[in-house]
């Protein structure tokens, strides 16, 4: 549907995106959110699902421990340190508008064994799931055997015969390129003009095949999704619509648990938890919502960033249309530098998912994403990727905008915010080339 037949069909008037197809910075609080405790049963995916796709993961550490050696310390788990970064908090609180109190701490998906990204967590979780269905199929493994003889050479040998395909802005397909070779696949990557050069390089360096798309992220997808249908032994993983790739998110929520109790920091009524993650297509921030709000309920609060040039998440759930309808729709092209984000639809399933228990969606400029970038380097030593600073948003804007102060107000916690814990989910950045850092460091948009 064009532009115009969207705008003719619905009357389009919302202010909400008059204010997007501008490129305002915003924060959008959902109207659909509920106040149960637990909104999740109804959505088909419940606690067991998720601890299906954790015990799974602890089955392949011995894998993952012998093909990745940066994961010895952690015995084959892949997971990130949650880091206090009380300098950062101080620059914050000395900004304009800024009054965040309580604890703030990153969590650092930047740091990932393997693809040094978030997407380390559901992209790999899901070919490992798909390695696991066929090796049992085939009688190759028992859930008893220990994981290991699945970097034999006879395993090797009889996966070769089989693909793994994606489409990617990036760092999903860092992730999936890594695992899958290491497991024996061929790789193939469909990755959007937005992907940066050095990631289509690291993955070429590791023997994947890489396609590269003059267009937009939702073009790679649809592409790869087609290429991968002709060939029977291909397996596509979908960022949009994938339930397995949505519980490799999860899990990262039980995990987080455990490290806020081993820093002694409570989660209940009166010491409320707030998560700022940045959103591209969705897969990502919504699996890690998932899991939060499973665990914690109405005490946990999660906002997921947007760039201003590509909304897509804050479009589809605002306008009701979710996939149905893409920034392009509303005169934005999505050309951001922010490139994991750089996506013009969001995941329909995720929209949907999201719609009882997201509480709502900020919007940044770009250059705040190397001024924010900067300002971790400076006072923390913590290099992120520009699109994981996105988060940063969330706790700069906490108390400017009258949104966010009527948001605190209706879940009563104006006087509980003192004692909240504030996350910021750093999405990737530990891979990114010294080169690339550089550039990245001194890079001044709009100068």
């Amino acid at each position: 549907m064009k532009r115009g037949d969207i705008l003719q069909t619905d009357n389009w008037k919302s202010p909400i995106i008059k204010r997007l197809e501008n490129m305002e910075e915003l924060v959008w609080i959902n109207p659909k959110k509920e106040s149960a405790n637990k909104p999740l049963e109804k959505m088909g995916i419940s606690t067991k699902d998720i601890d299906d796709a954790r015990i799974r993961l602890e089955r392949f550490a011995p894998f993952i421990e012998c093909c990745f050696p940066e994961t010895k310390a952690t015995q084959g788990i892949i997971e990130s340190p949650l880091t206090a970064i009380p300098m950062m908090q101080k620059f914050i609180n000395e900004s304009d508008h800024c009054n965040l109190t309580g604890t703030l701490l990153l969590k650092q998906d930047n740091e990932l064994a393997i693809a040094g990204s978030v997407k380390a967590r559901g992209g790999i979780y899901e070919v490992l799931k798909h390695t696991e269905d066929l090796a049992l199929f085939h009688g190759l493994l028992r859930k008893e055997d220990n994981y290991a003889k699945l970097a034999s050479k006879e395993c090797r040998h009889f996966f070769q015969q089989y693909t793994i395909q994606v489409g990617s802005t990036g760092n999903l397909g860092l992730s999936i390129g890594m695992v899958s070779v290491a497991i024996g696949y061929k790789v193939i990557i469909h990755m959007s003009s937005d992907a940066e050069q050095w990631k289509k390089d690291l993955l070429r360096k590791h023997g994947v095949v890489v396609v590269e798309y003059q267009s937009d992220y939702s073009v790679a997808v649809k592409n790869g999704r087609v290429q991968s249908d002709k060939d029977p032994k291909s397996y596509f993983i979908d960022d949009e619509n994938s339930i397995d790739l949505f519980l490799g998110y999860a899990v990262a929520a039980k995990r987080l648990e455990l490290q806020l109790k081993e820093q002694g920091l409570i989660v209940n009524e009166e010491h409320p938890l707030f998560v700022y993650i940045p959103c591209g297509v969705g897969g990502a921030p919504g699996g890690i919502t998932f899991g939060l709000k499973d665990i914690f309920g109405e005490n946990v609060h999660c906002f997921f960033v947007e760039p201003t040039k590509a909304p897509c998440m804050l479009l589809g759930m605002a306008s009701g249309k979710h996939d149905e309808i893409s920034v392009n729709d509303i005169g934005l092209d999505g050309q951001t530098l922010a490139d994991g984000l750089a996506v013009g639809r969001a995941s329909g399933f995720i929209g949907k998912v999201m719609e009882p228990i997201l509480s709502g969606i900020f919007t940044v400029e770009d250059c705040k994403l190397f001024e924010y970038m900067r300002h971790l380097l400076n006072k923390e030593q913590i290099f992120l990727e520009p699109s994981a600073c996105a988060a940063f948003e969330g706790v700069m804007r906490l108390s400017f905008y009258d949104e966010m102060s009527e948001y605190l107000a209706n879940c009563k916690l104006e006087d509980k915010i003192g004692n909240a814990t504030h996350i910021v989910w750093a999405t990737g950045g530990s891979l990114v080339p010294d080169k690339n850092r550089e550039e990245y460091i001194n890079t001044y948009v709009g100068d």
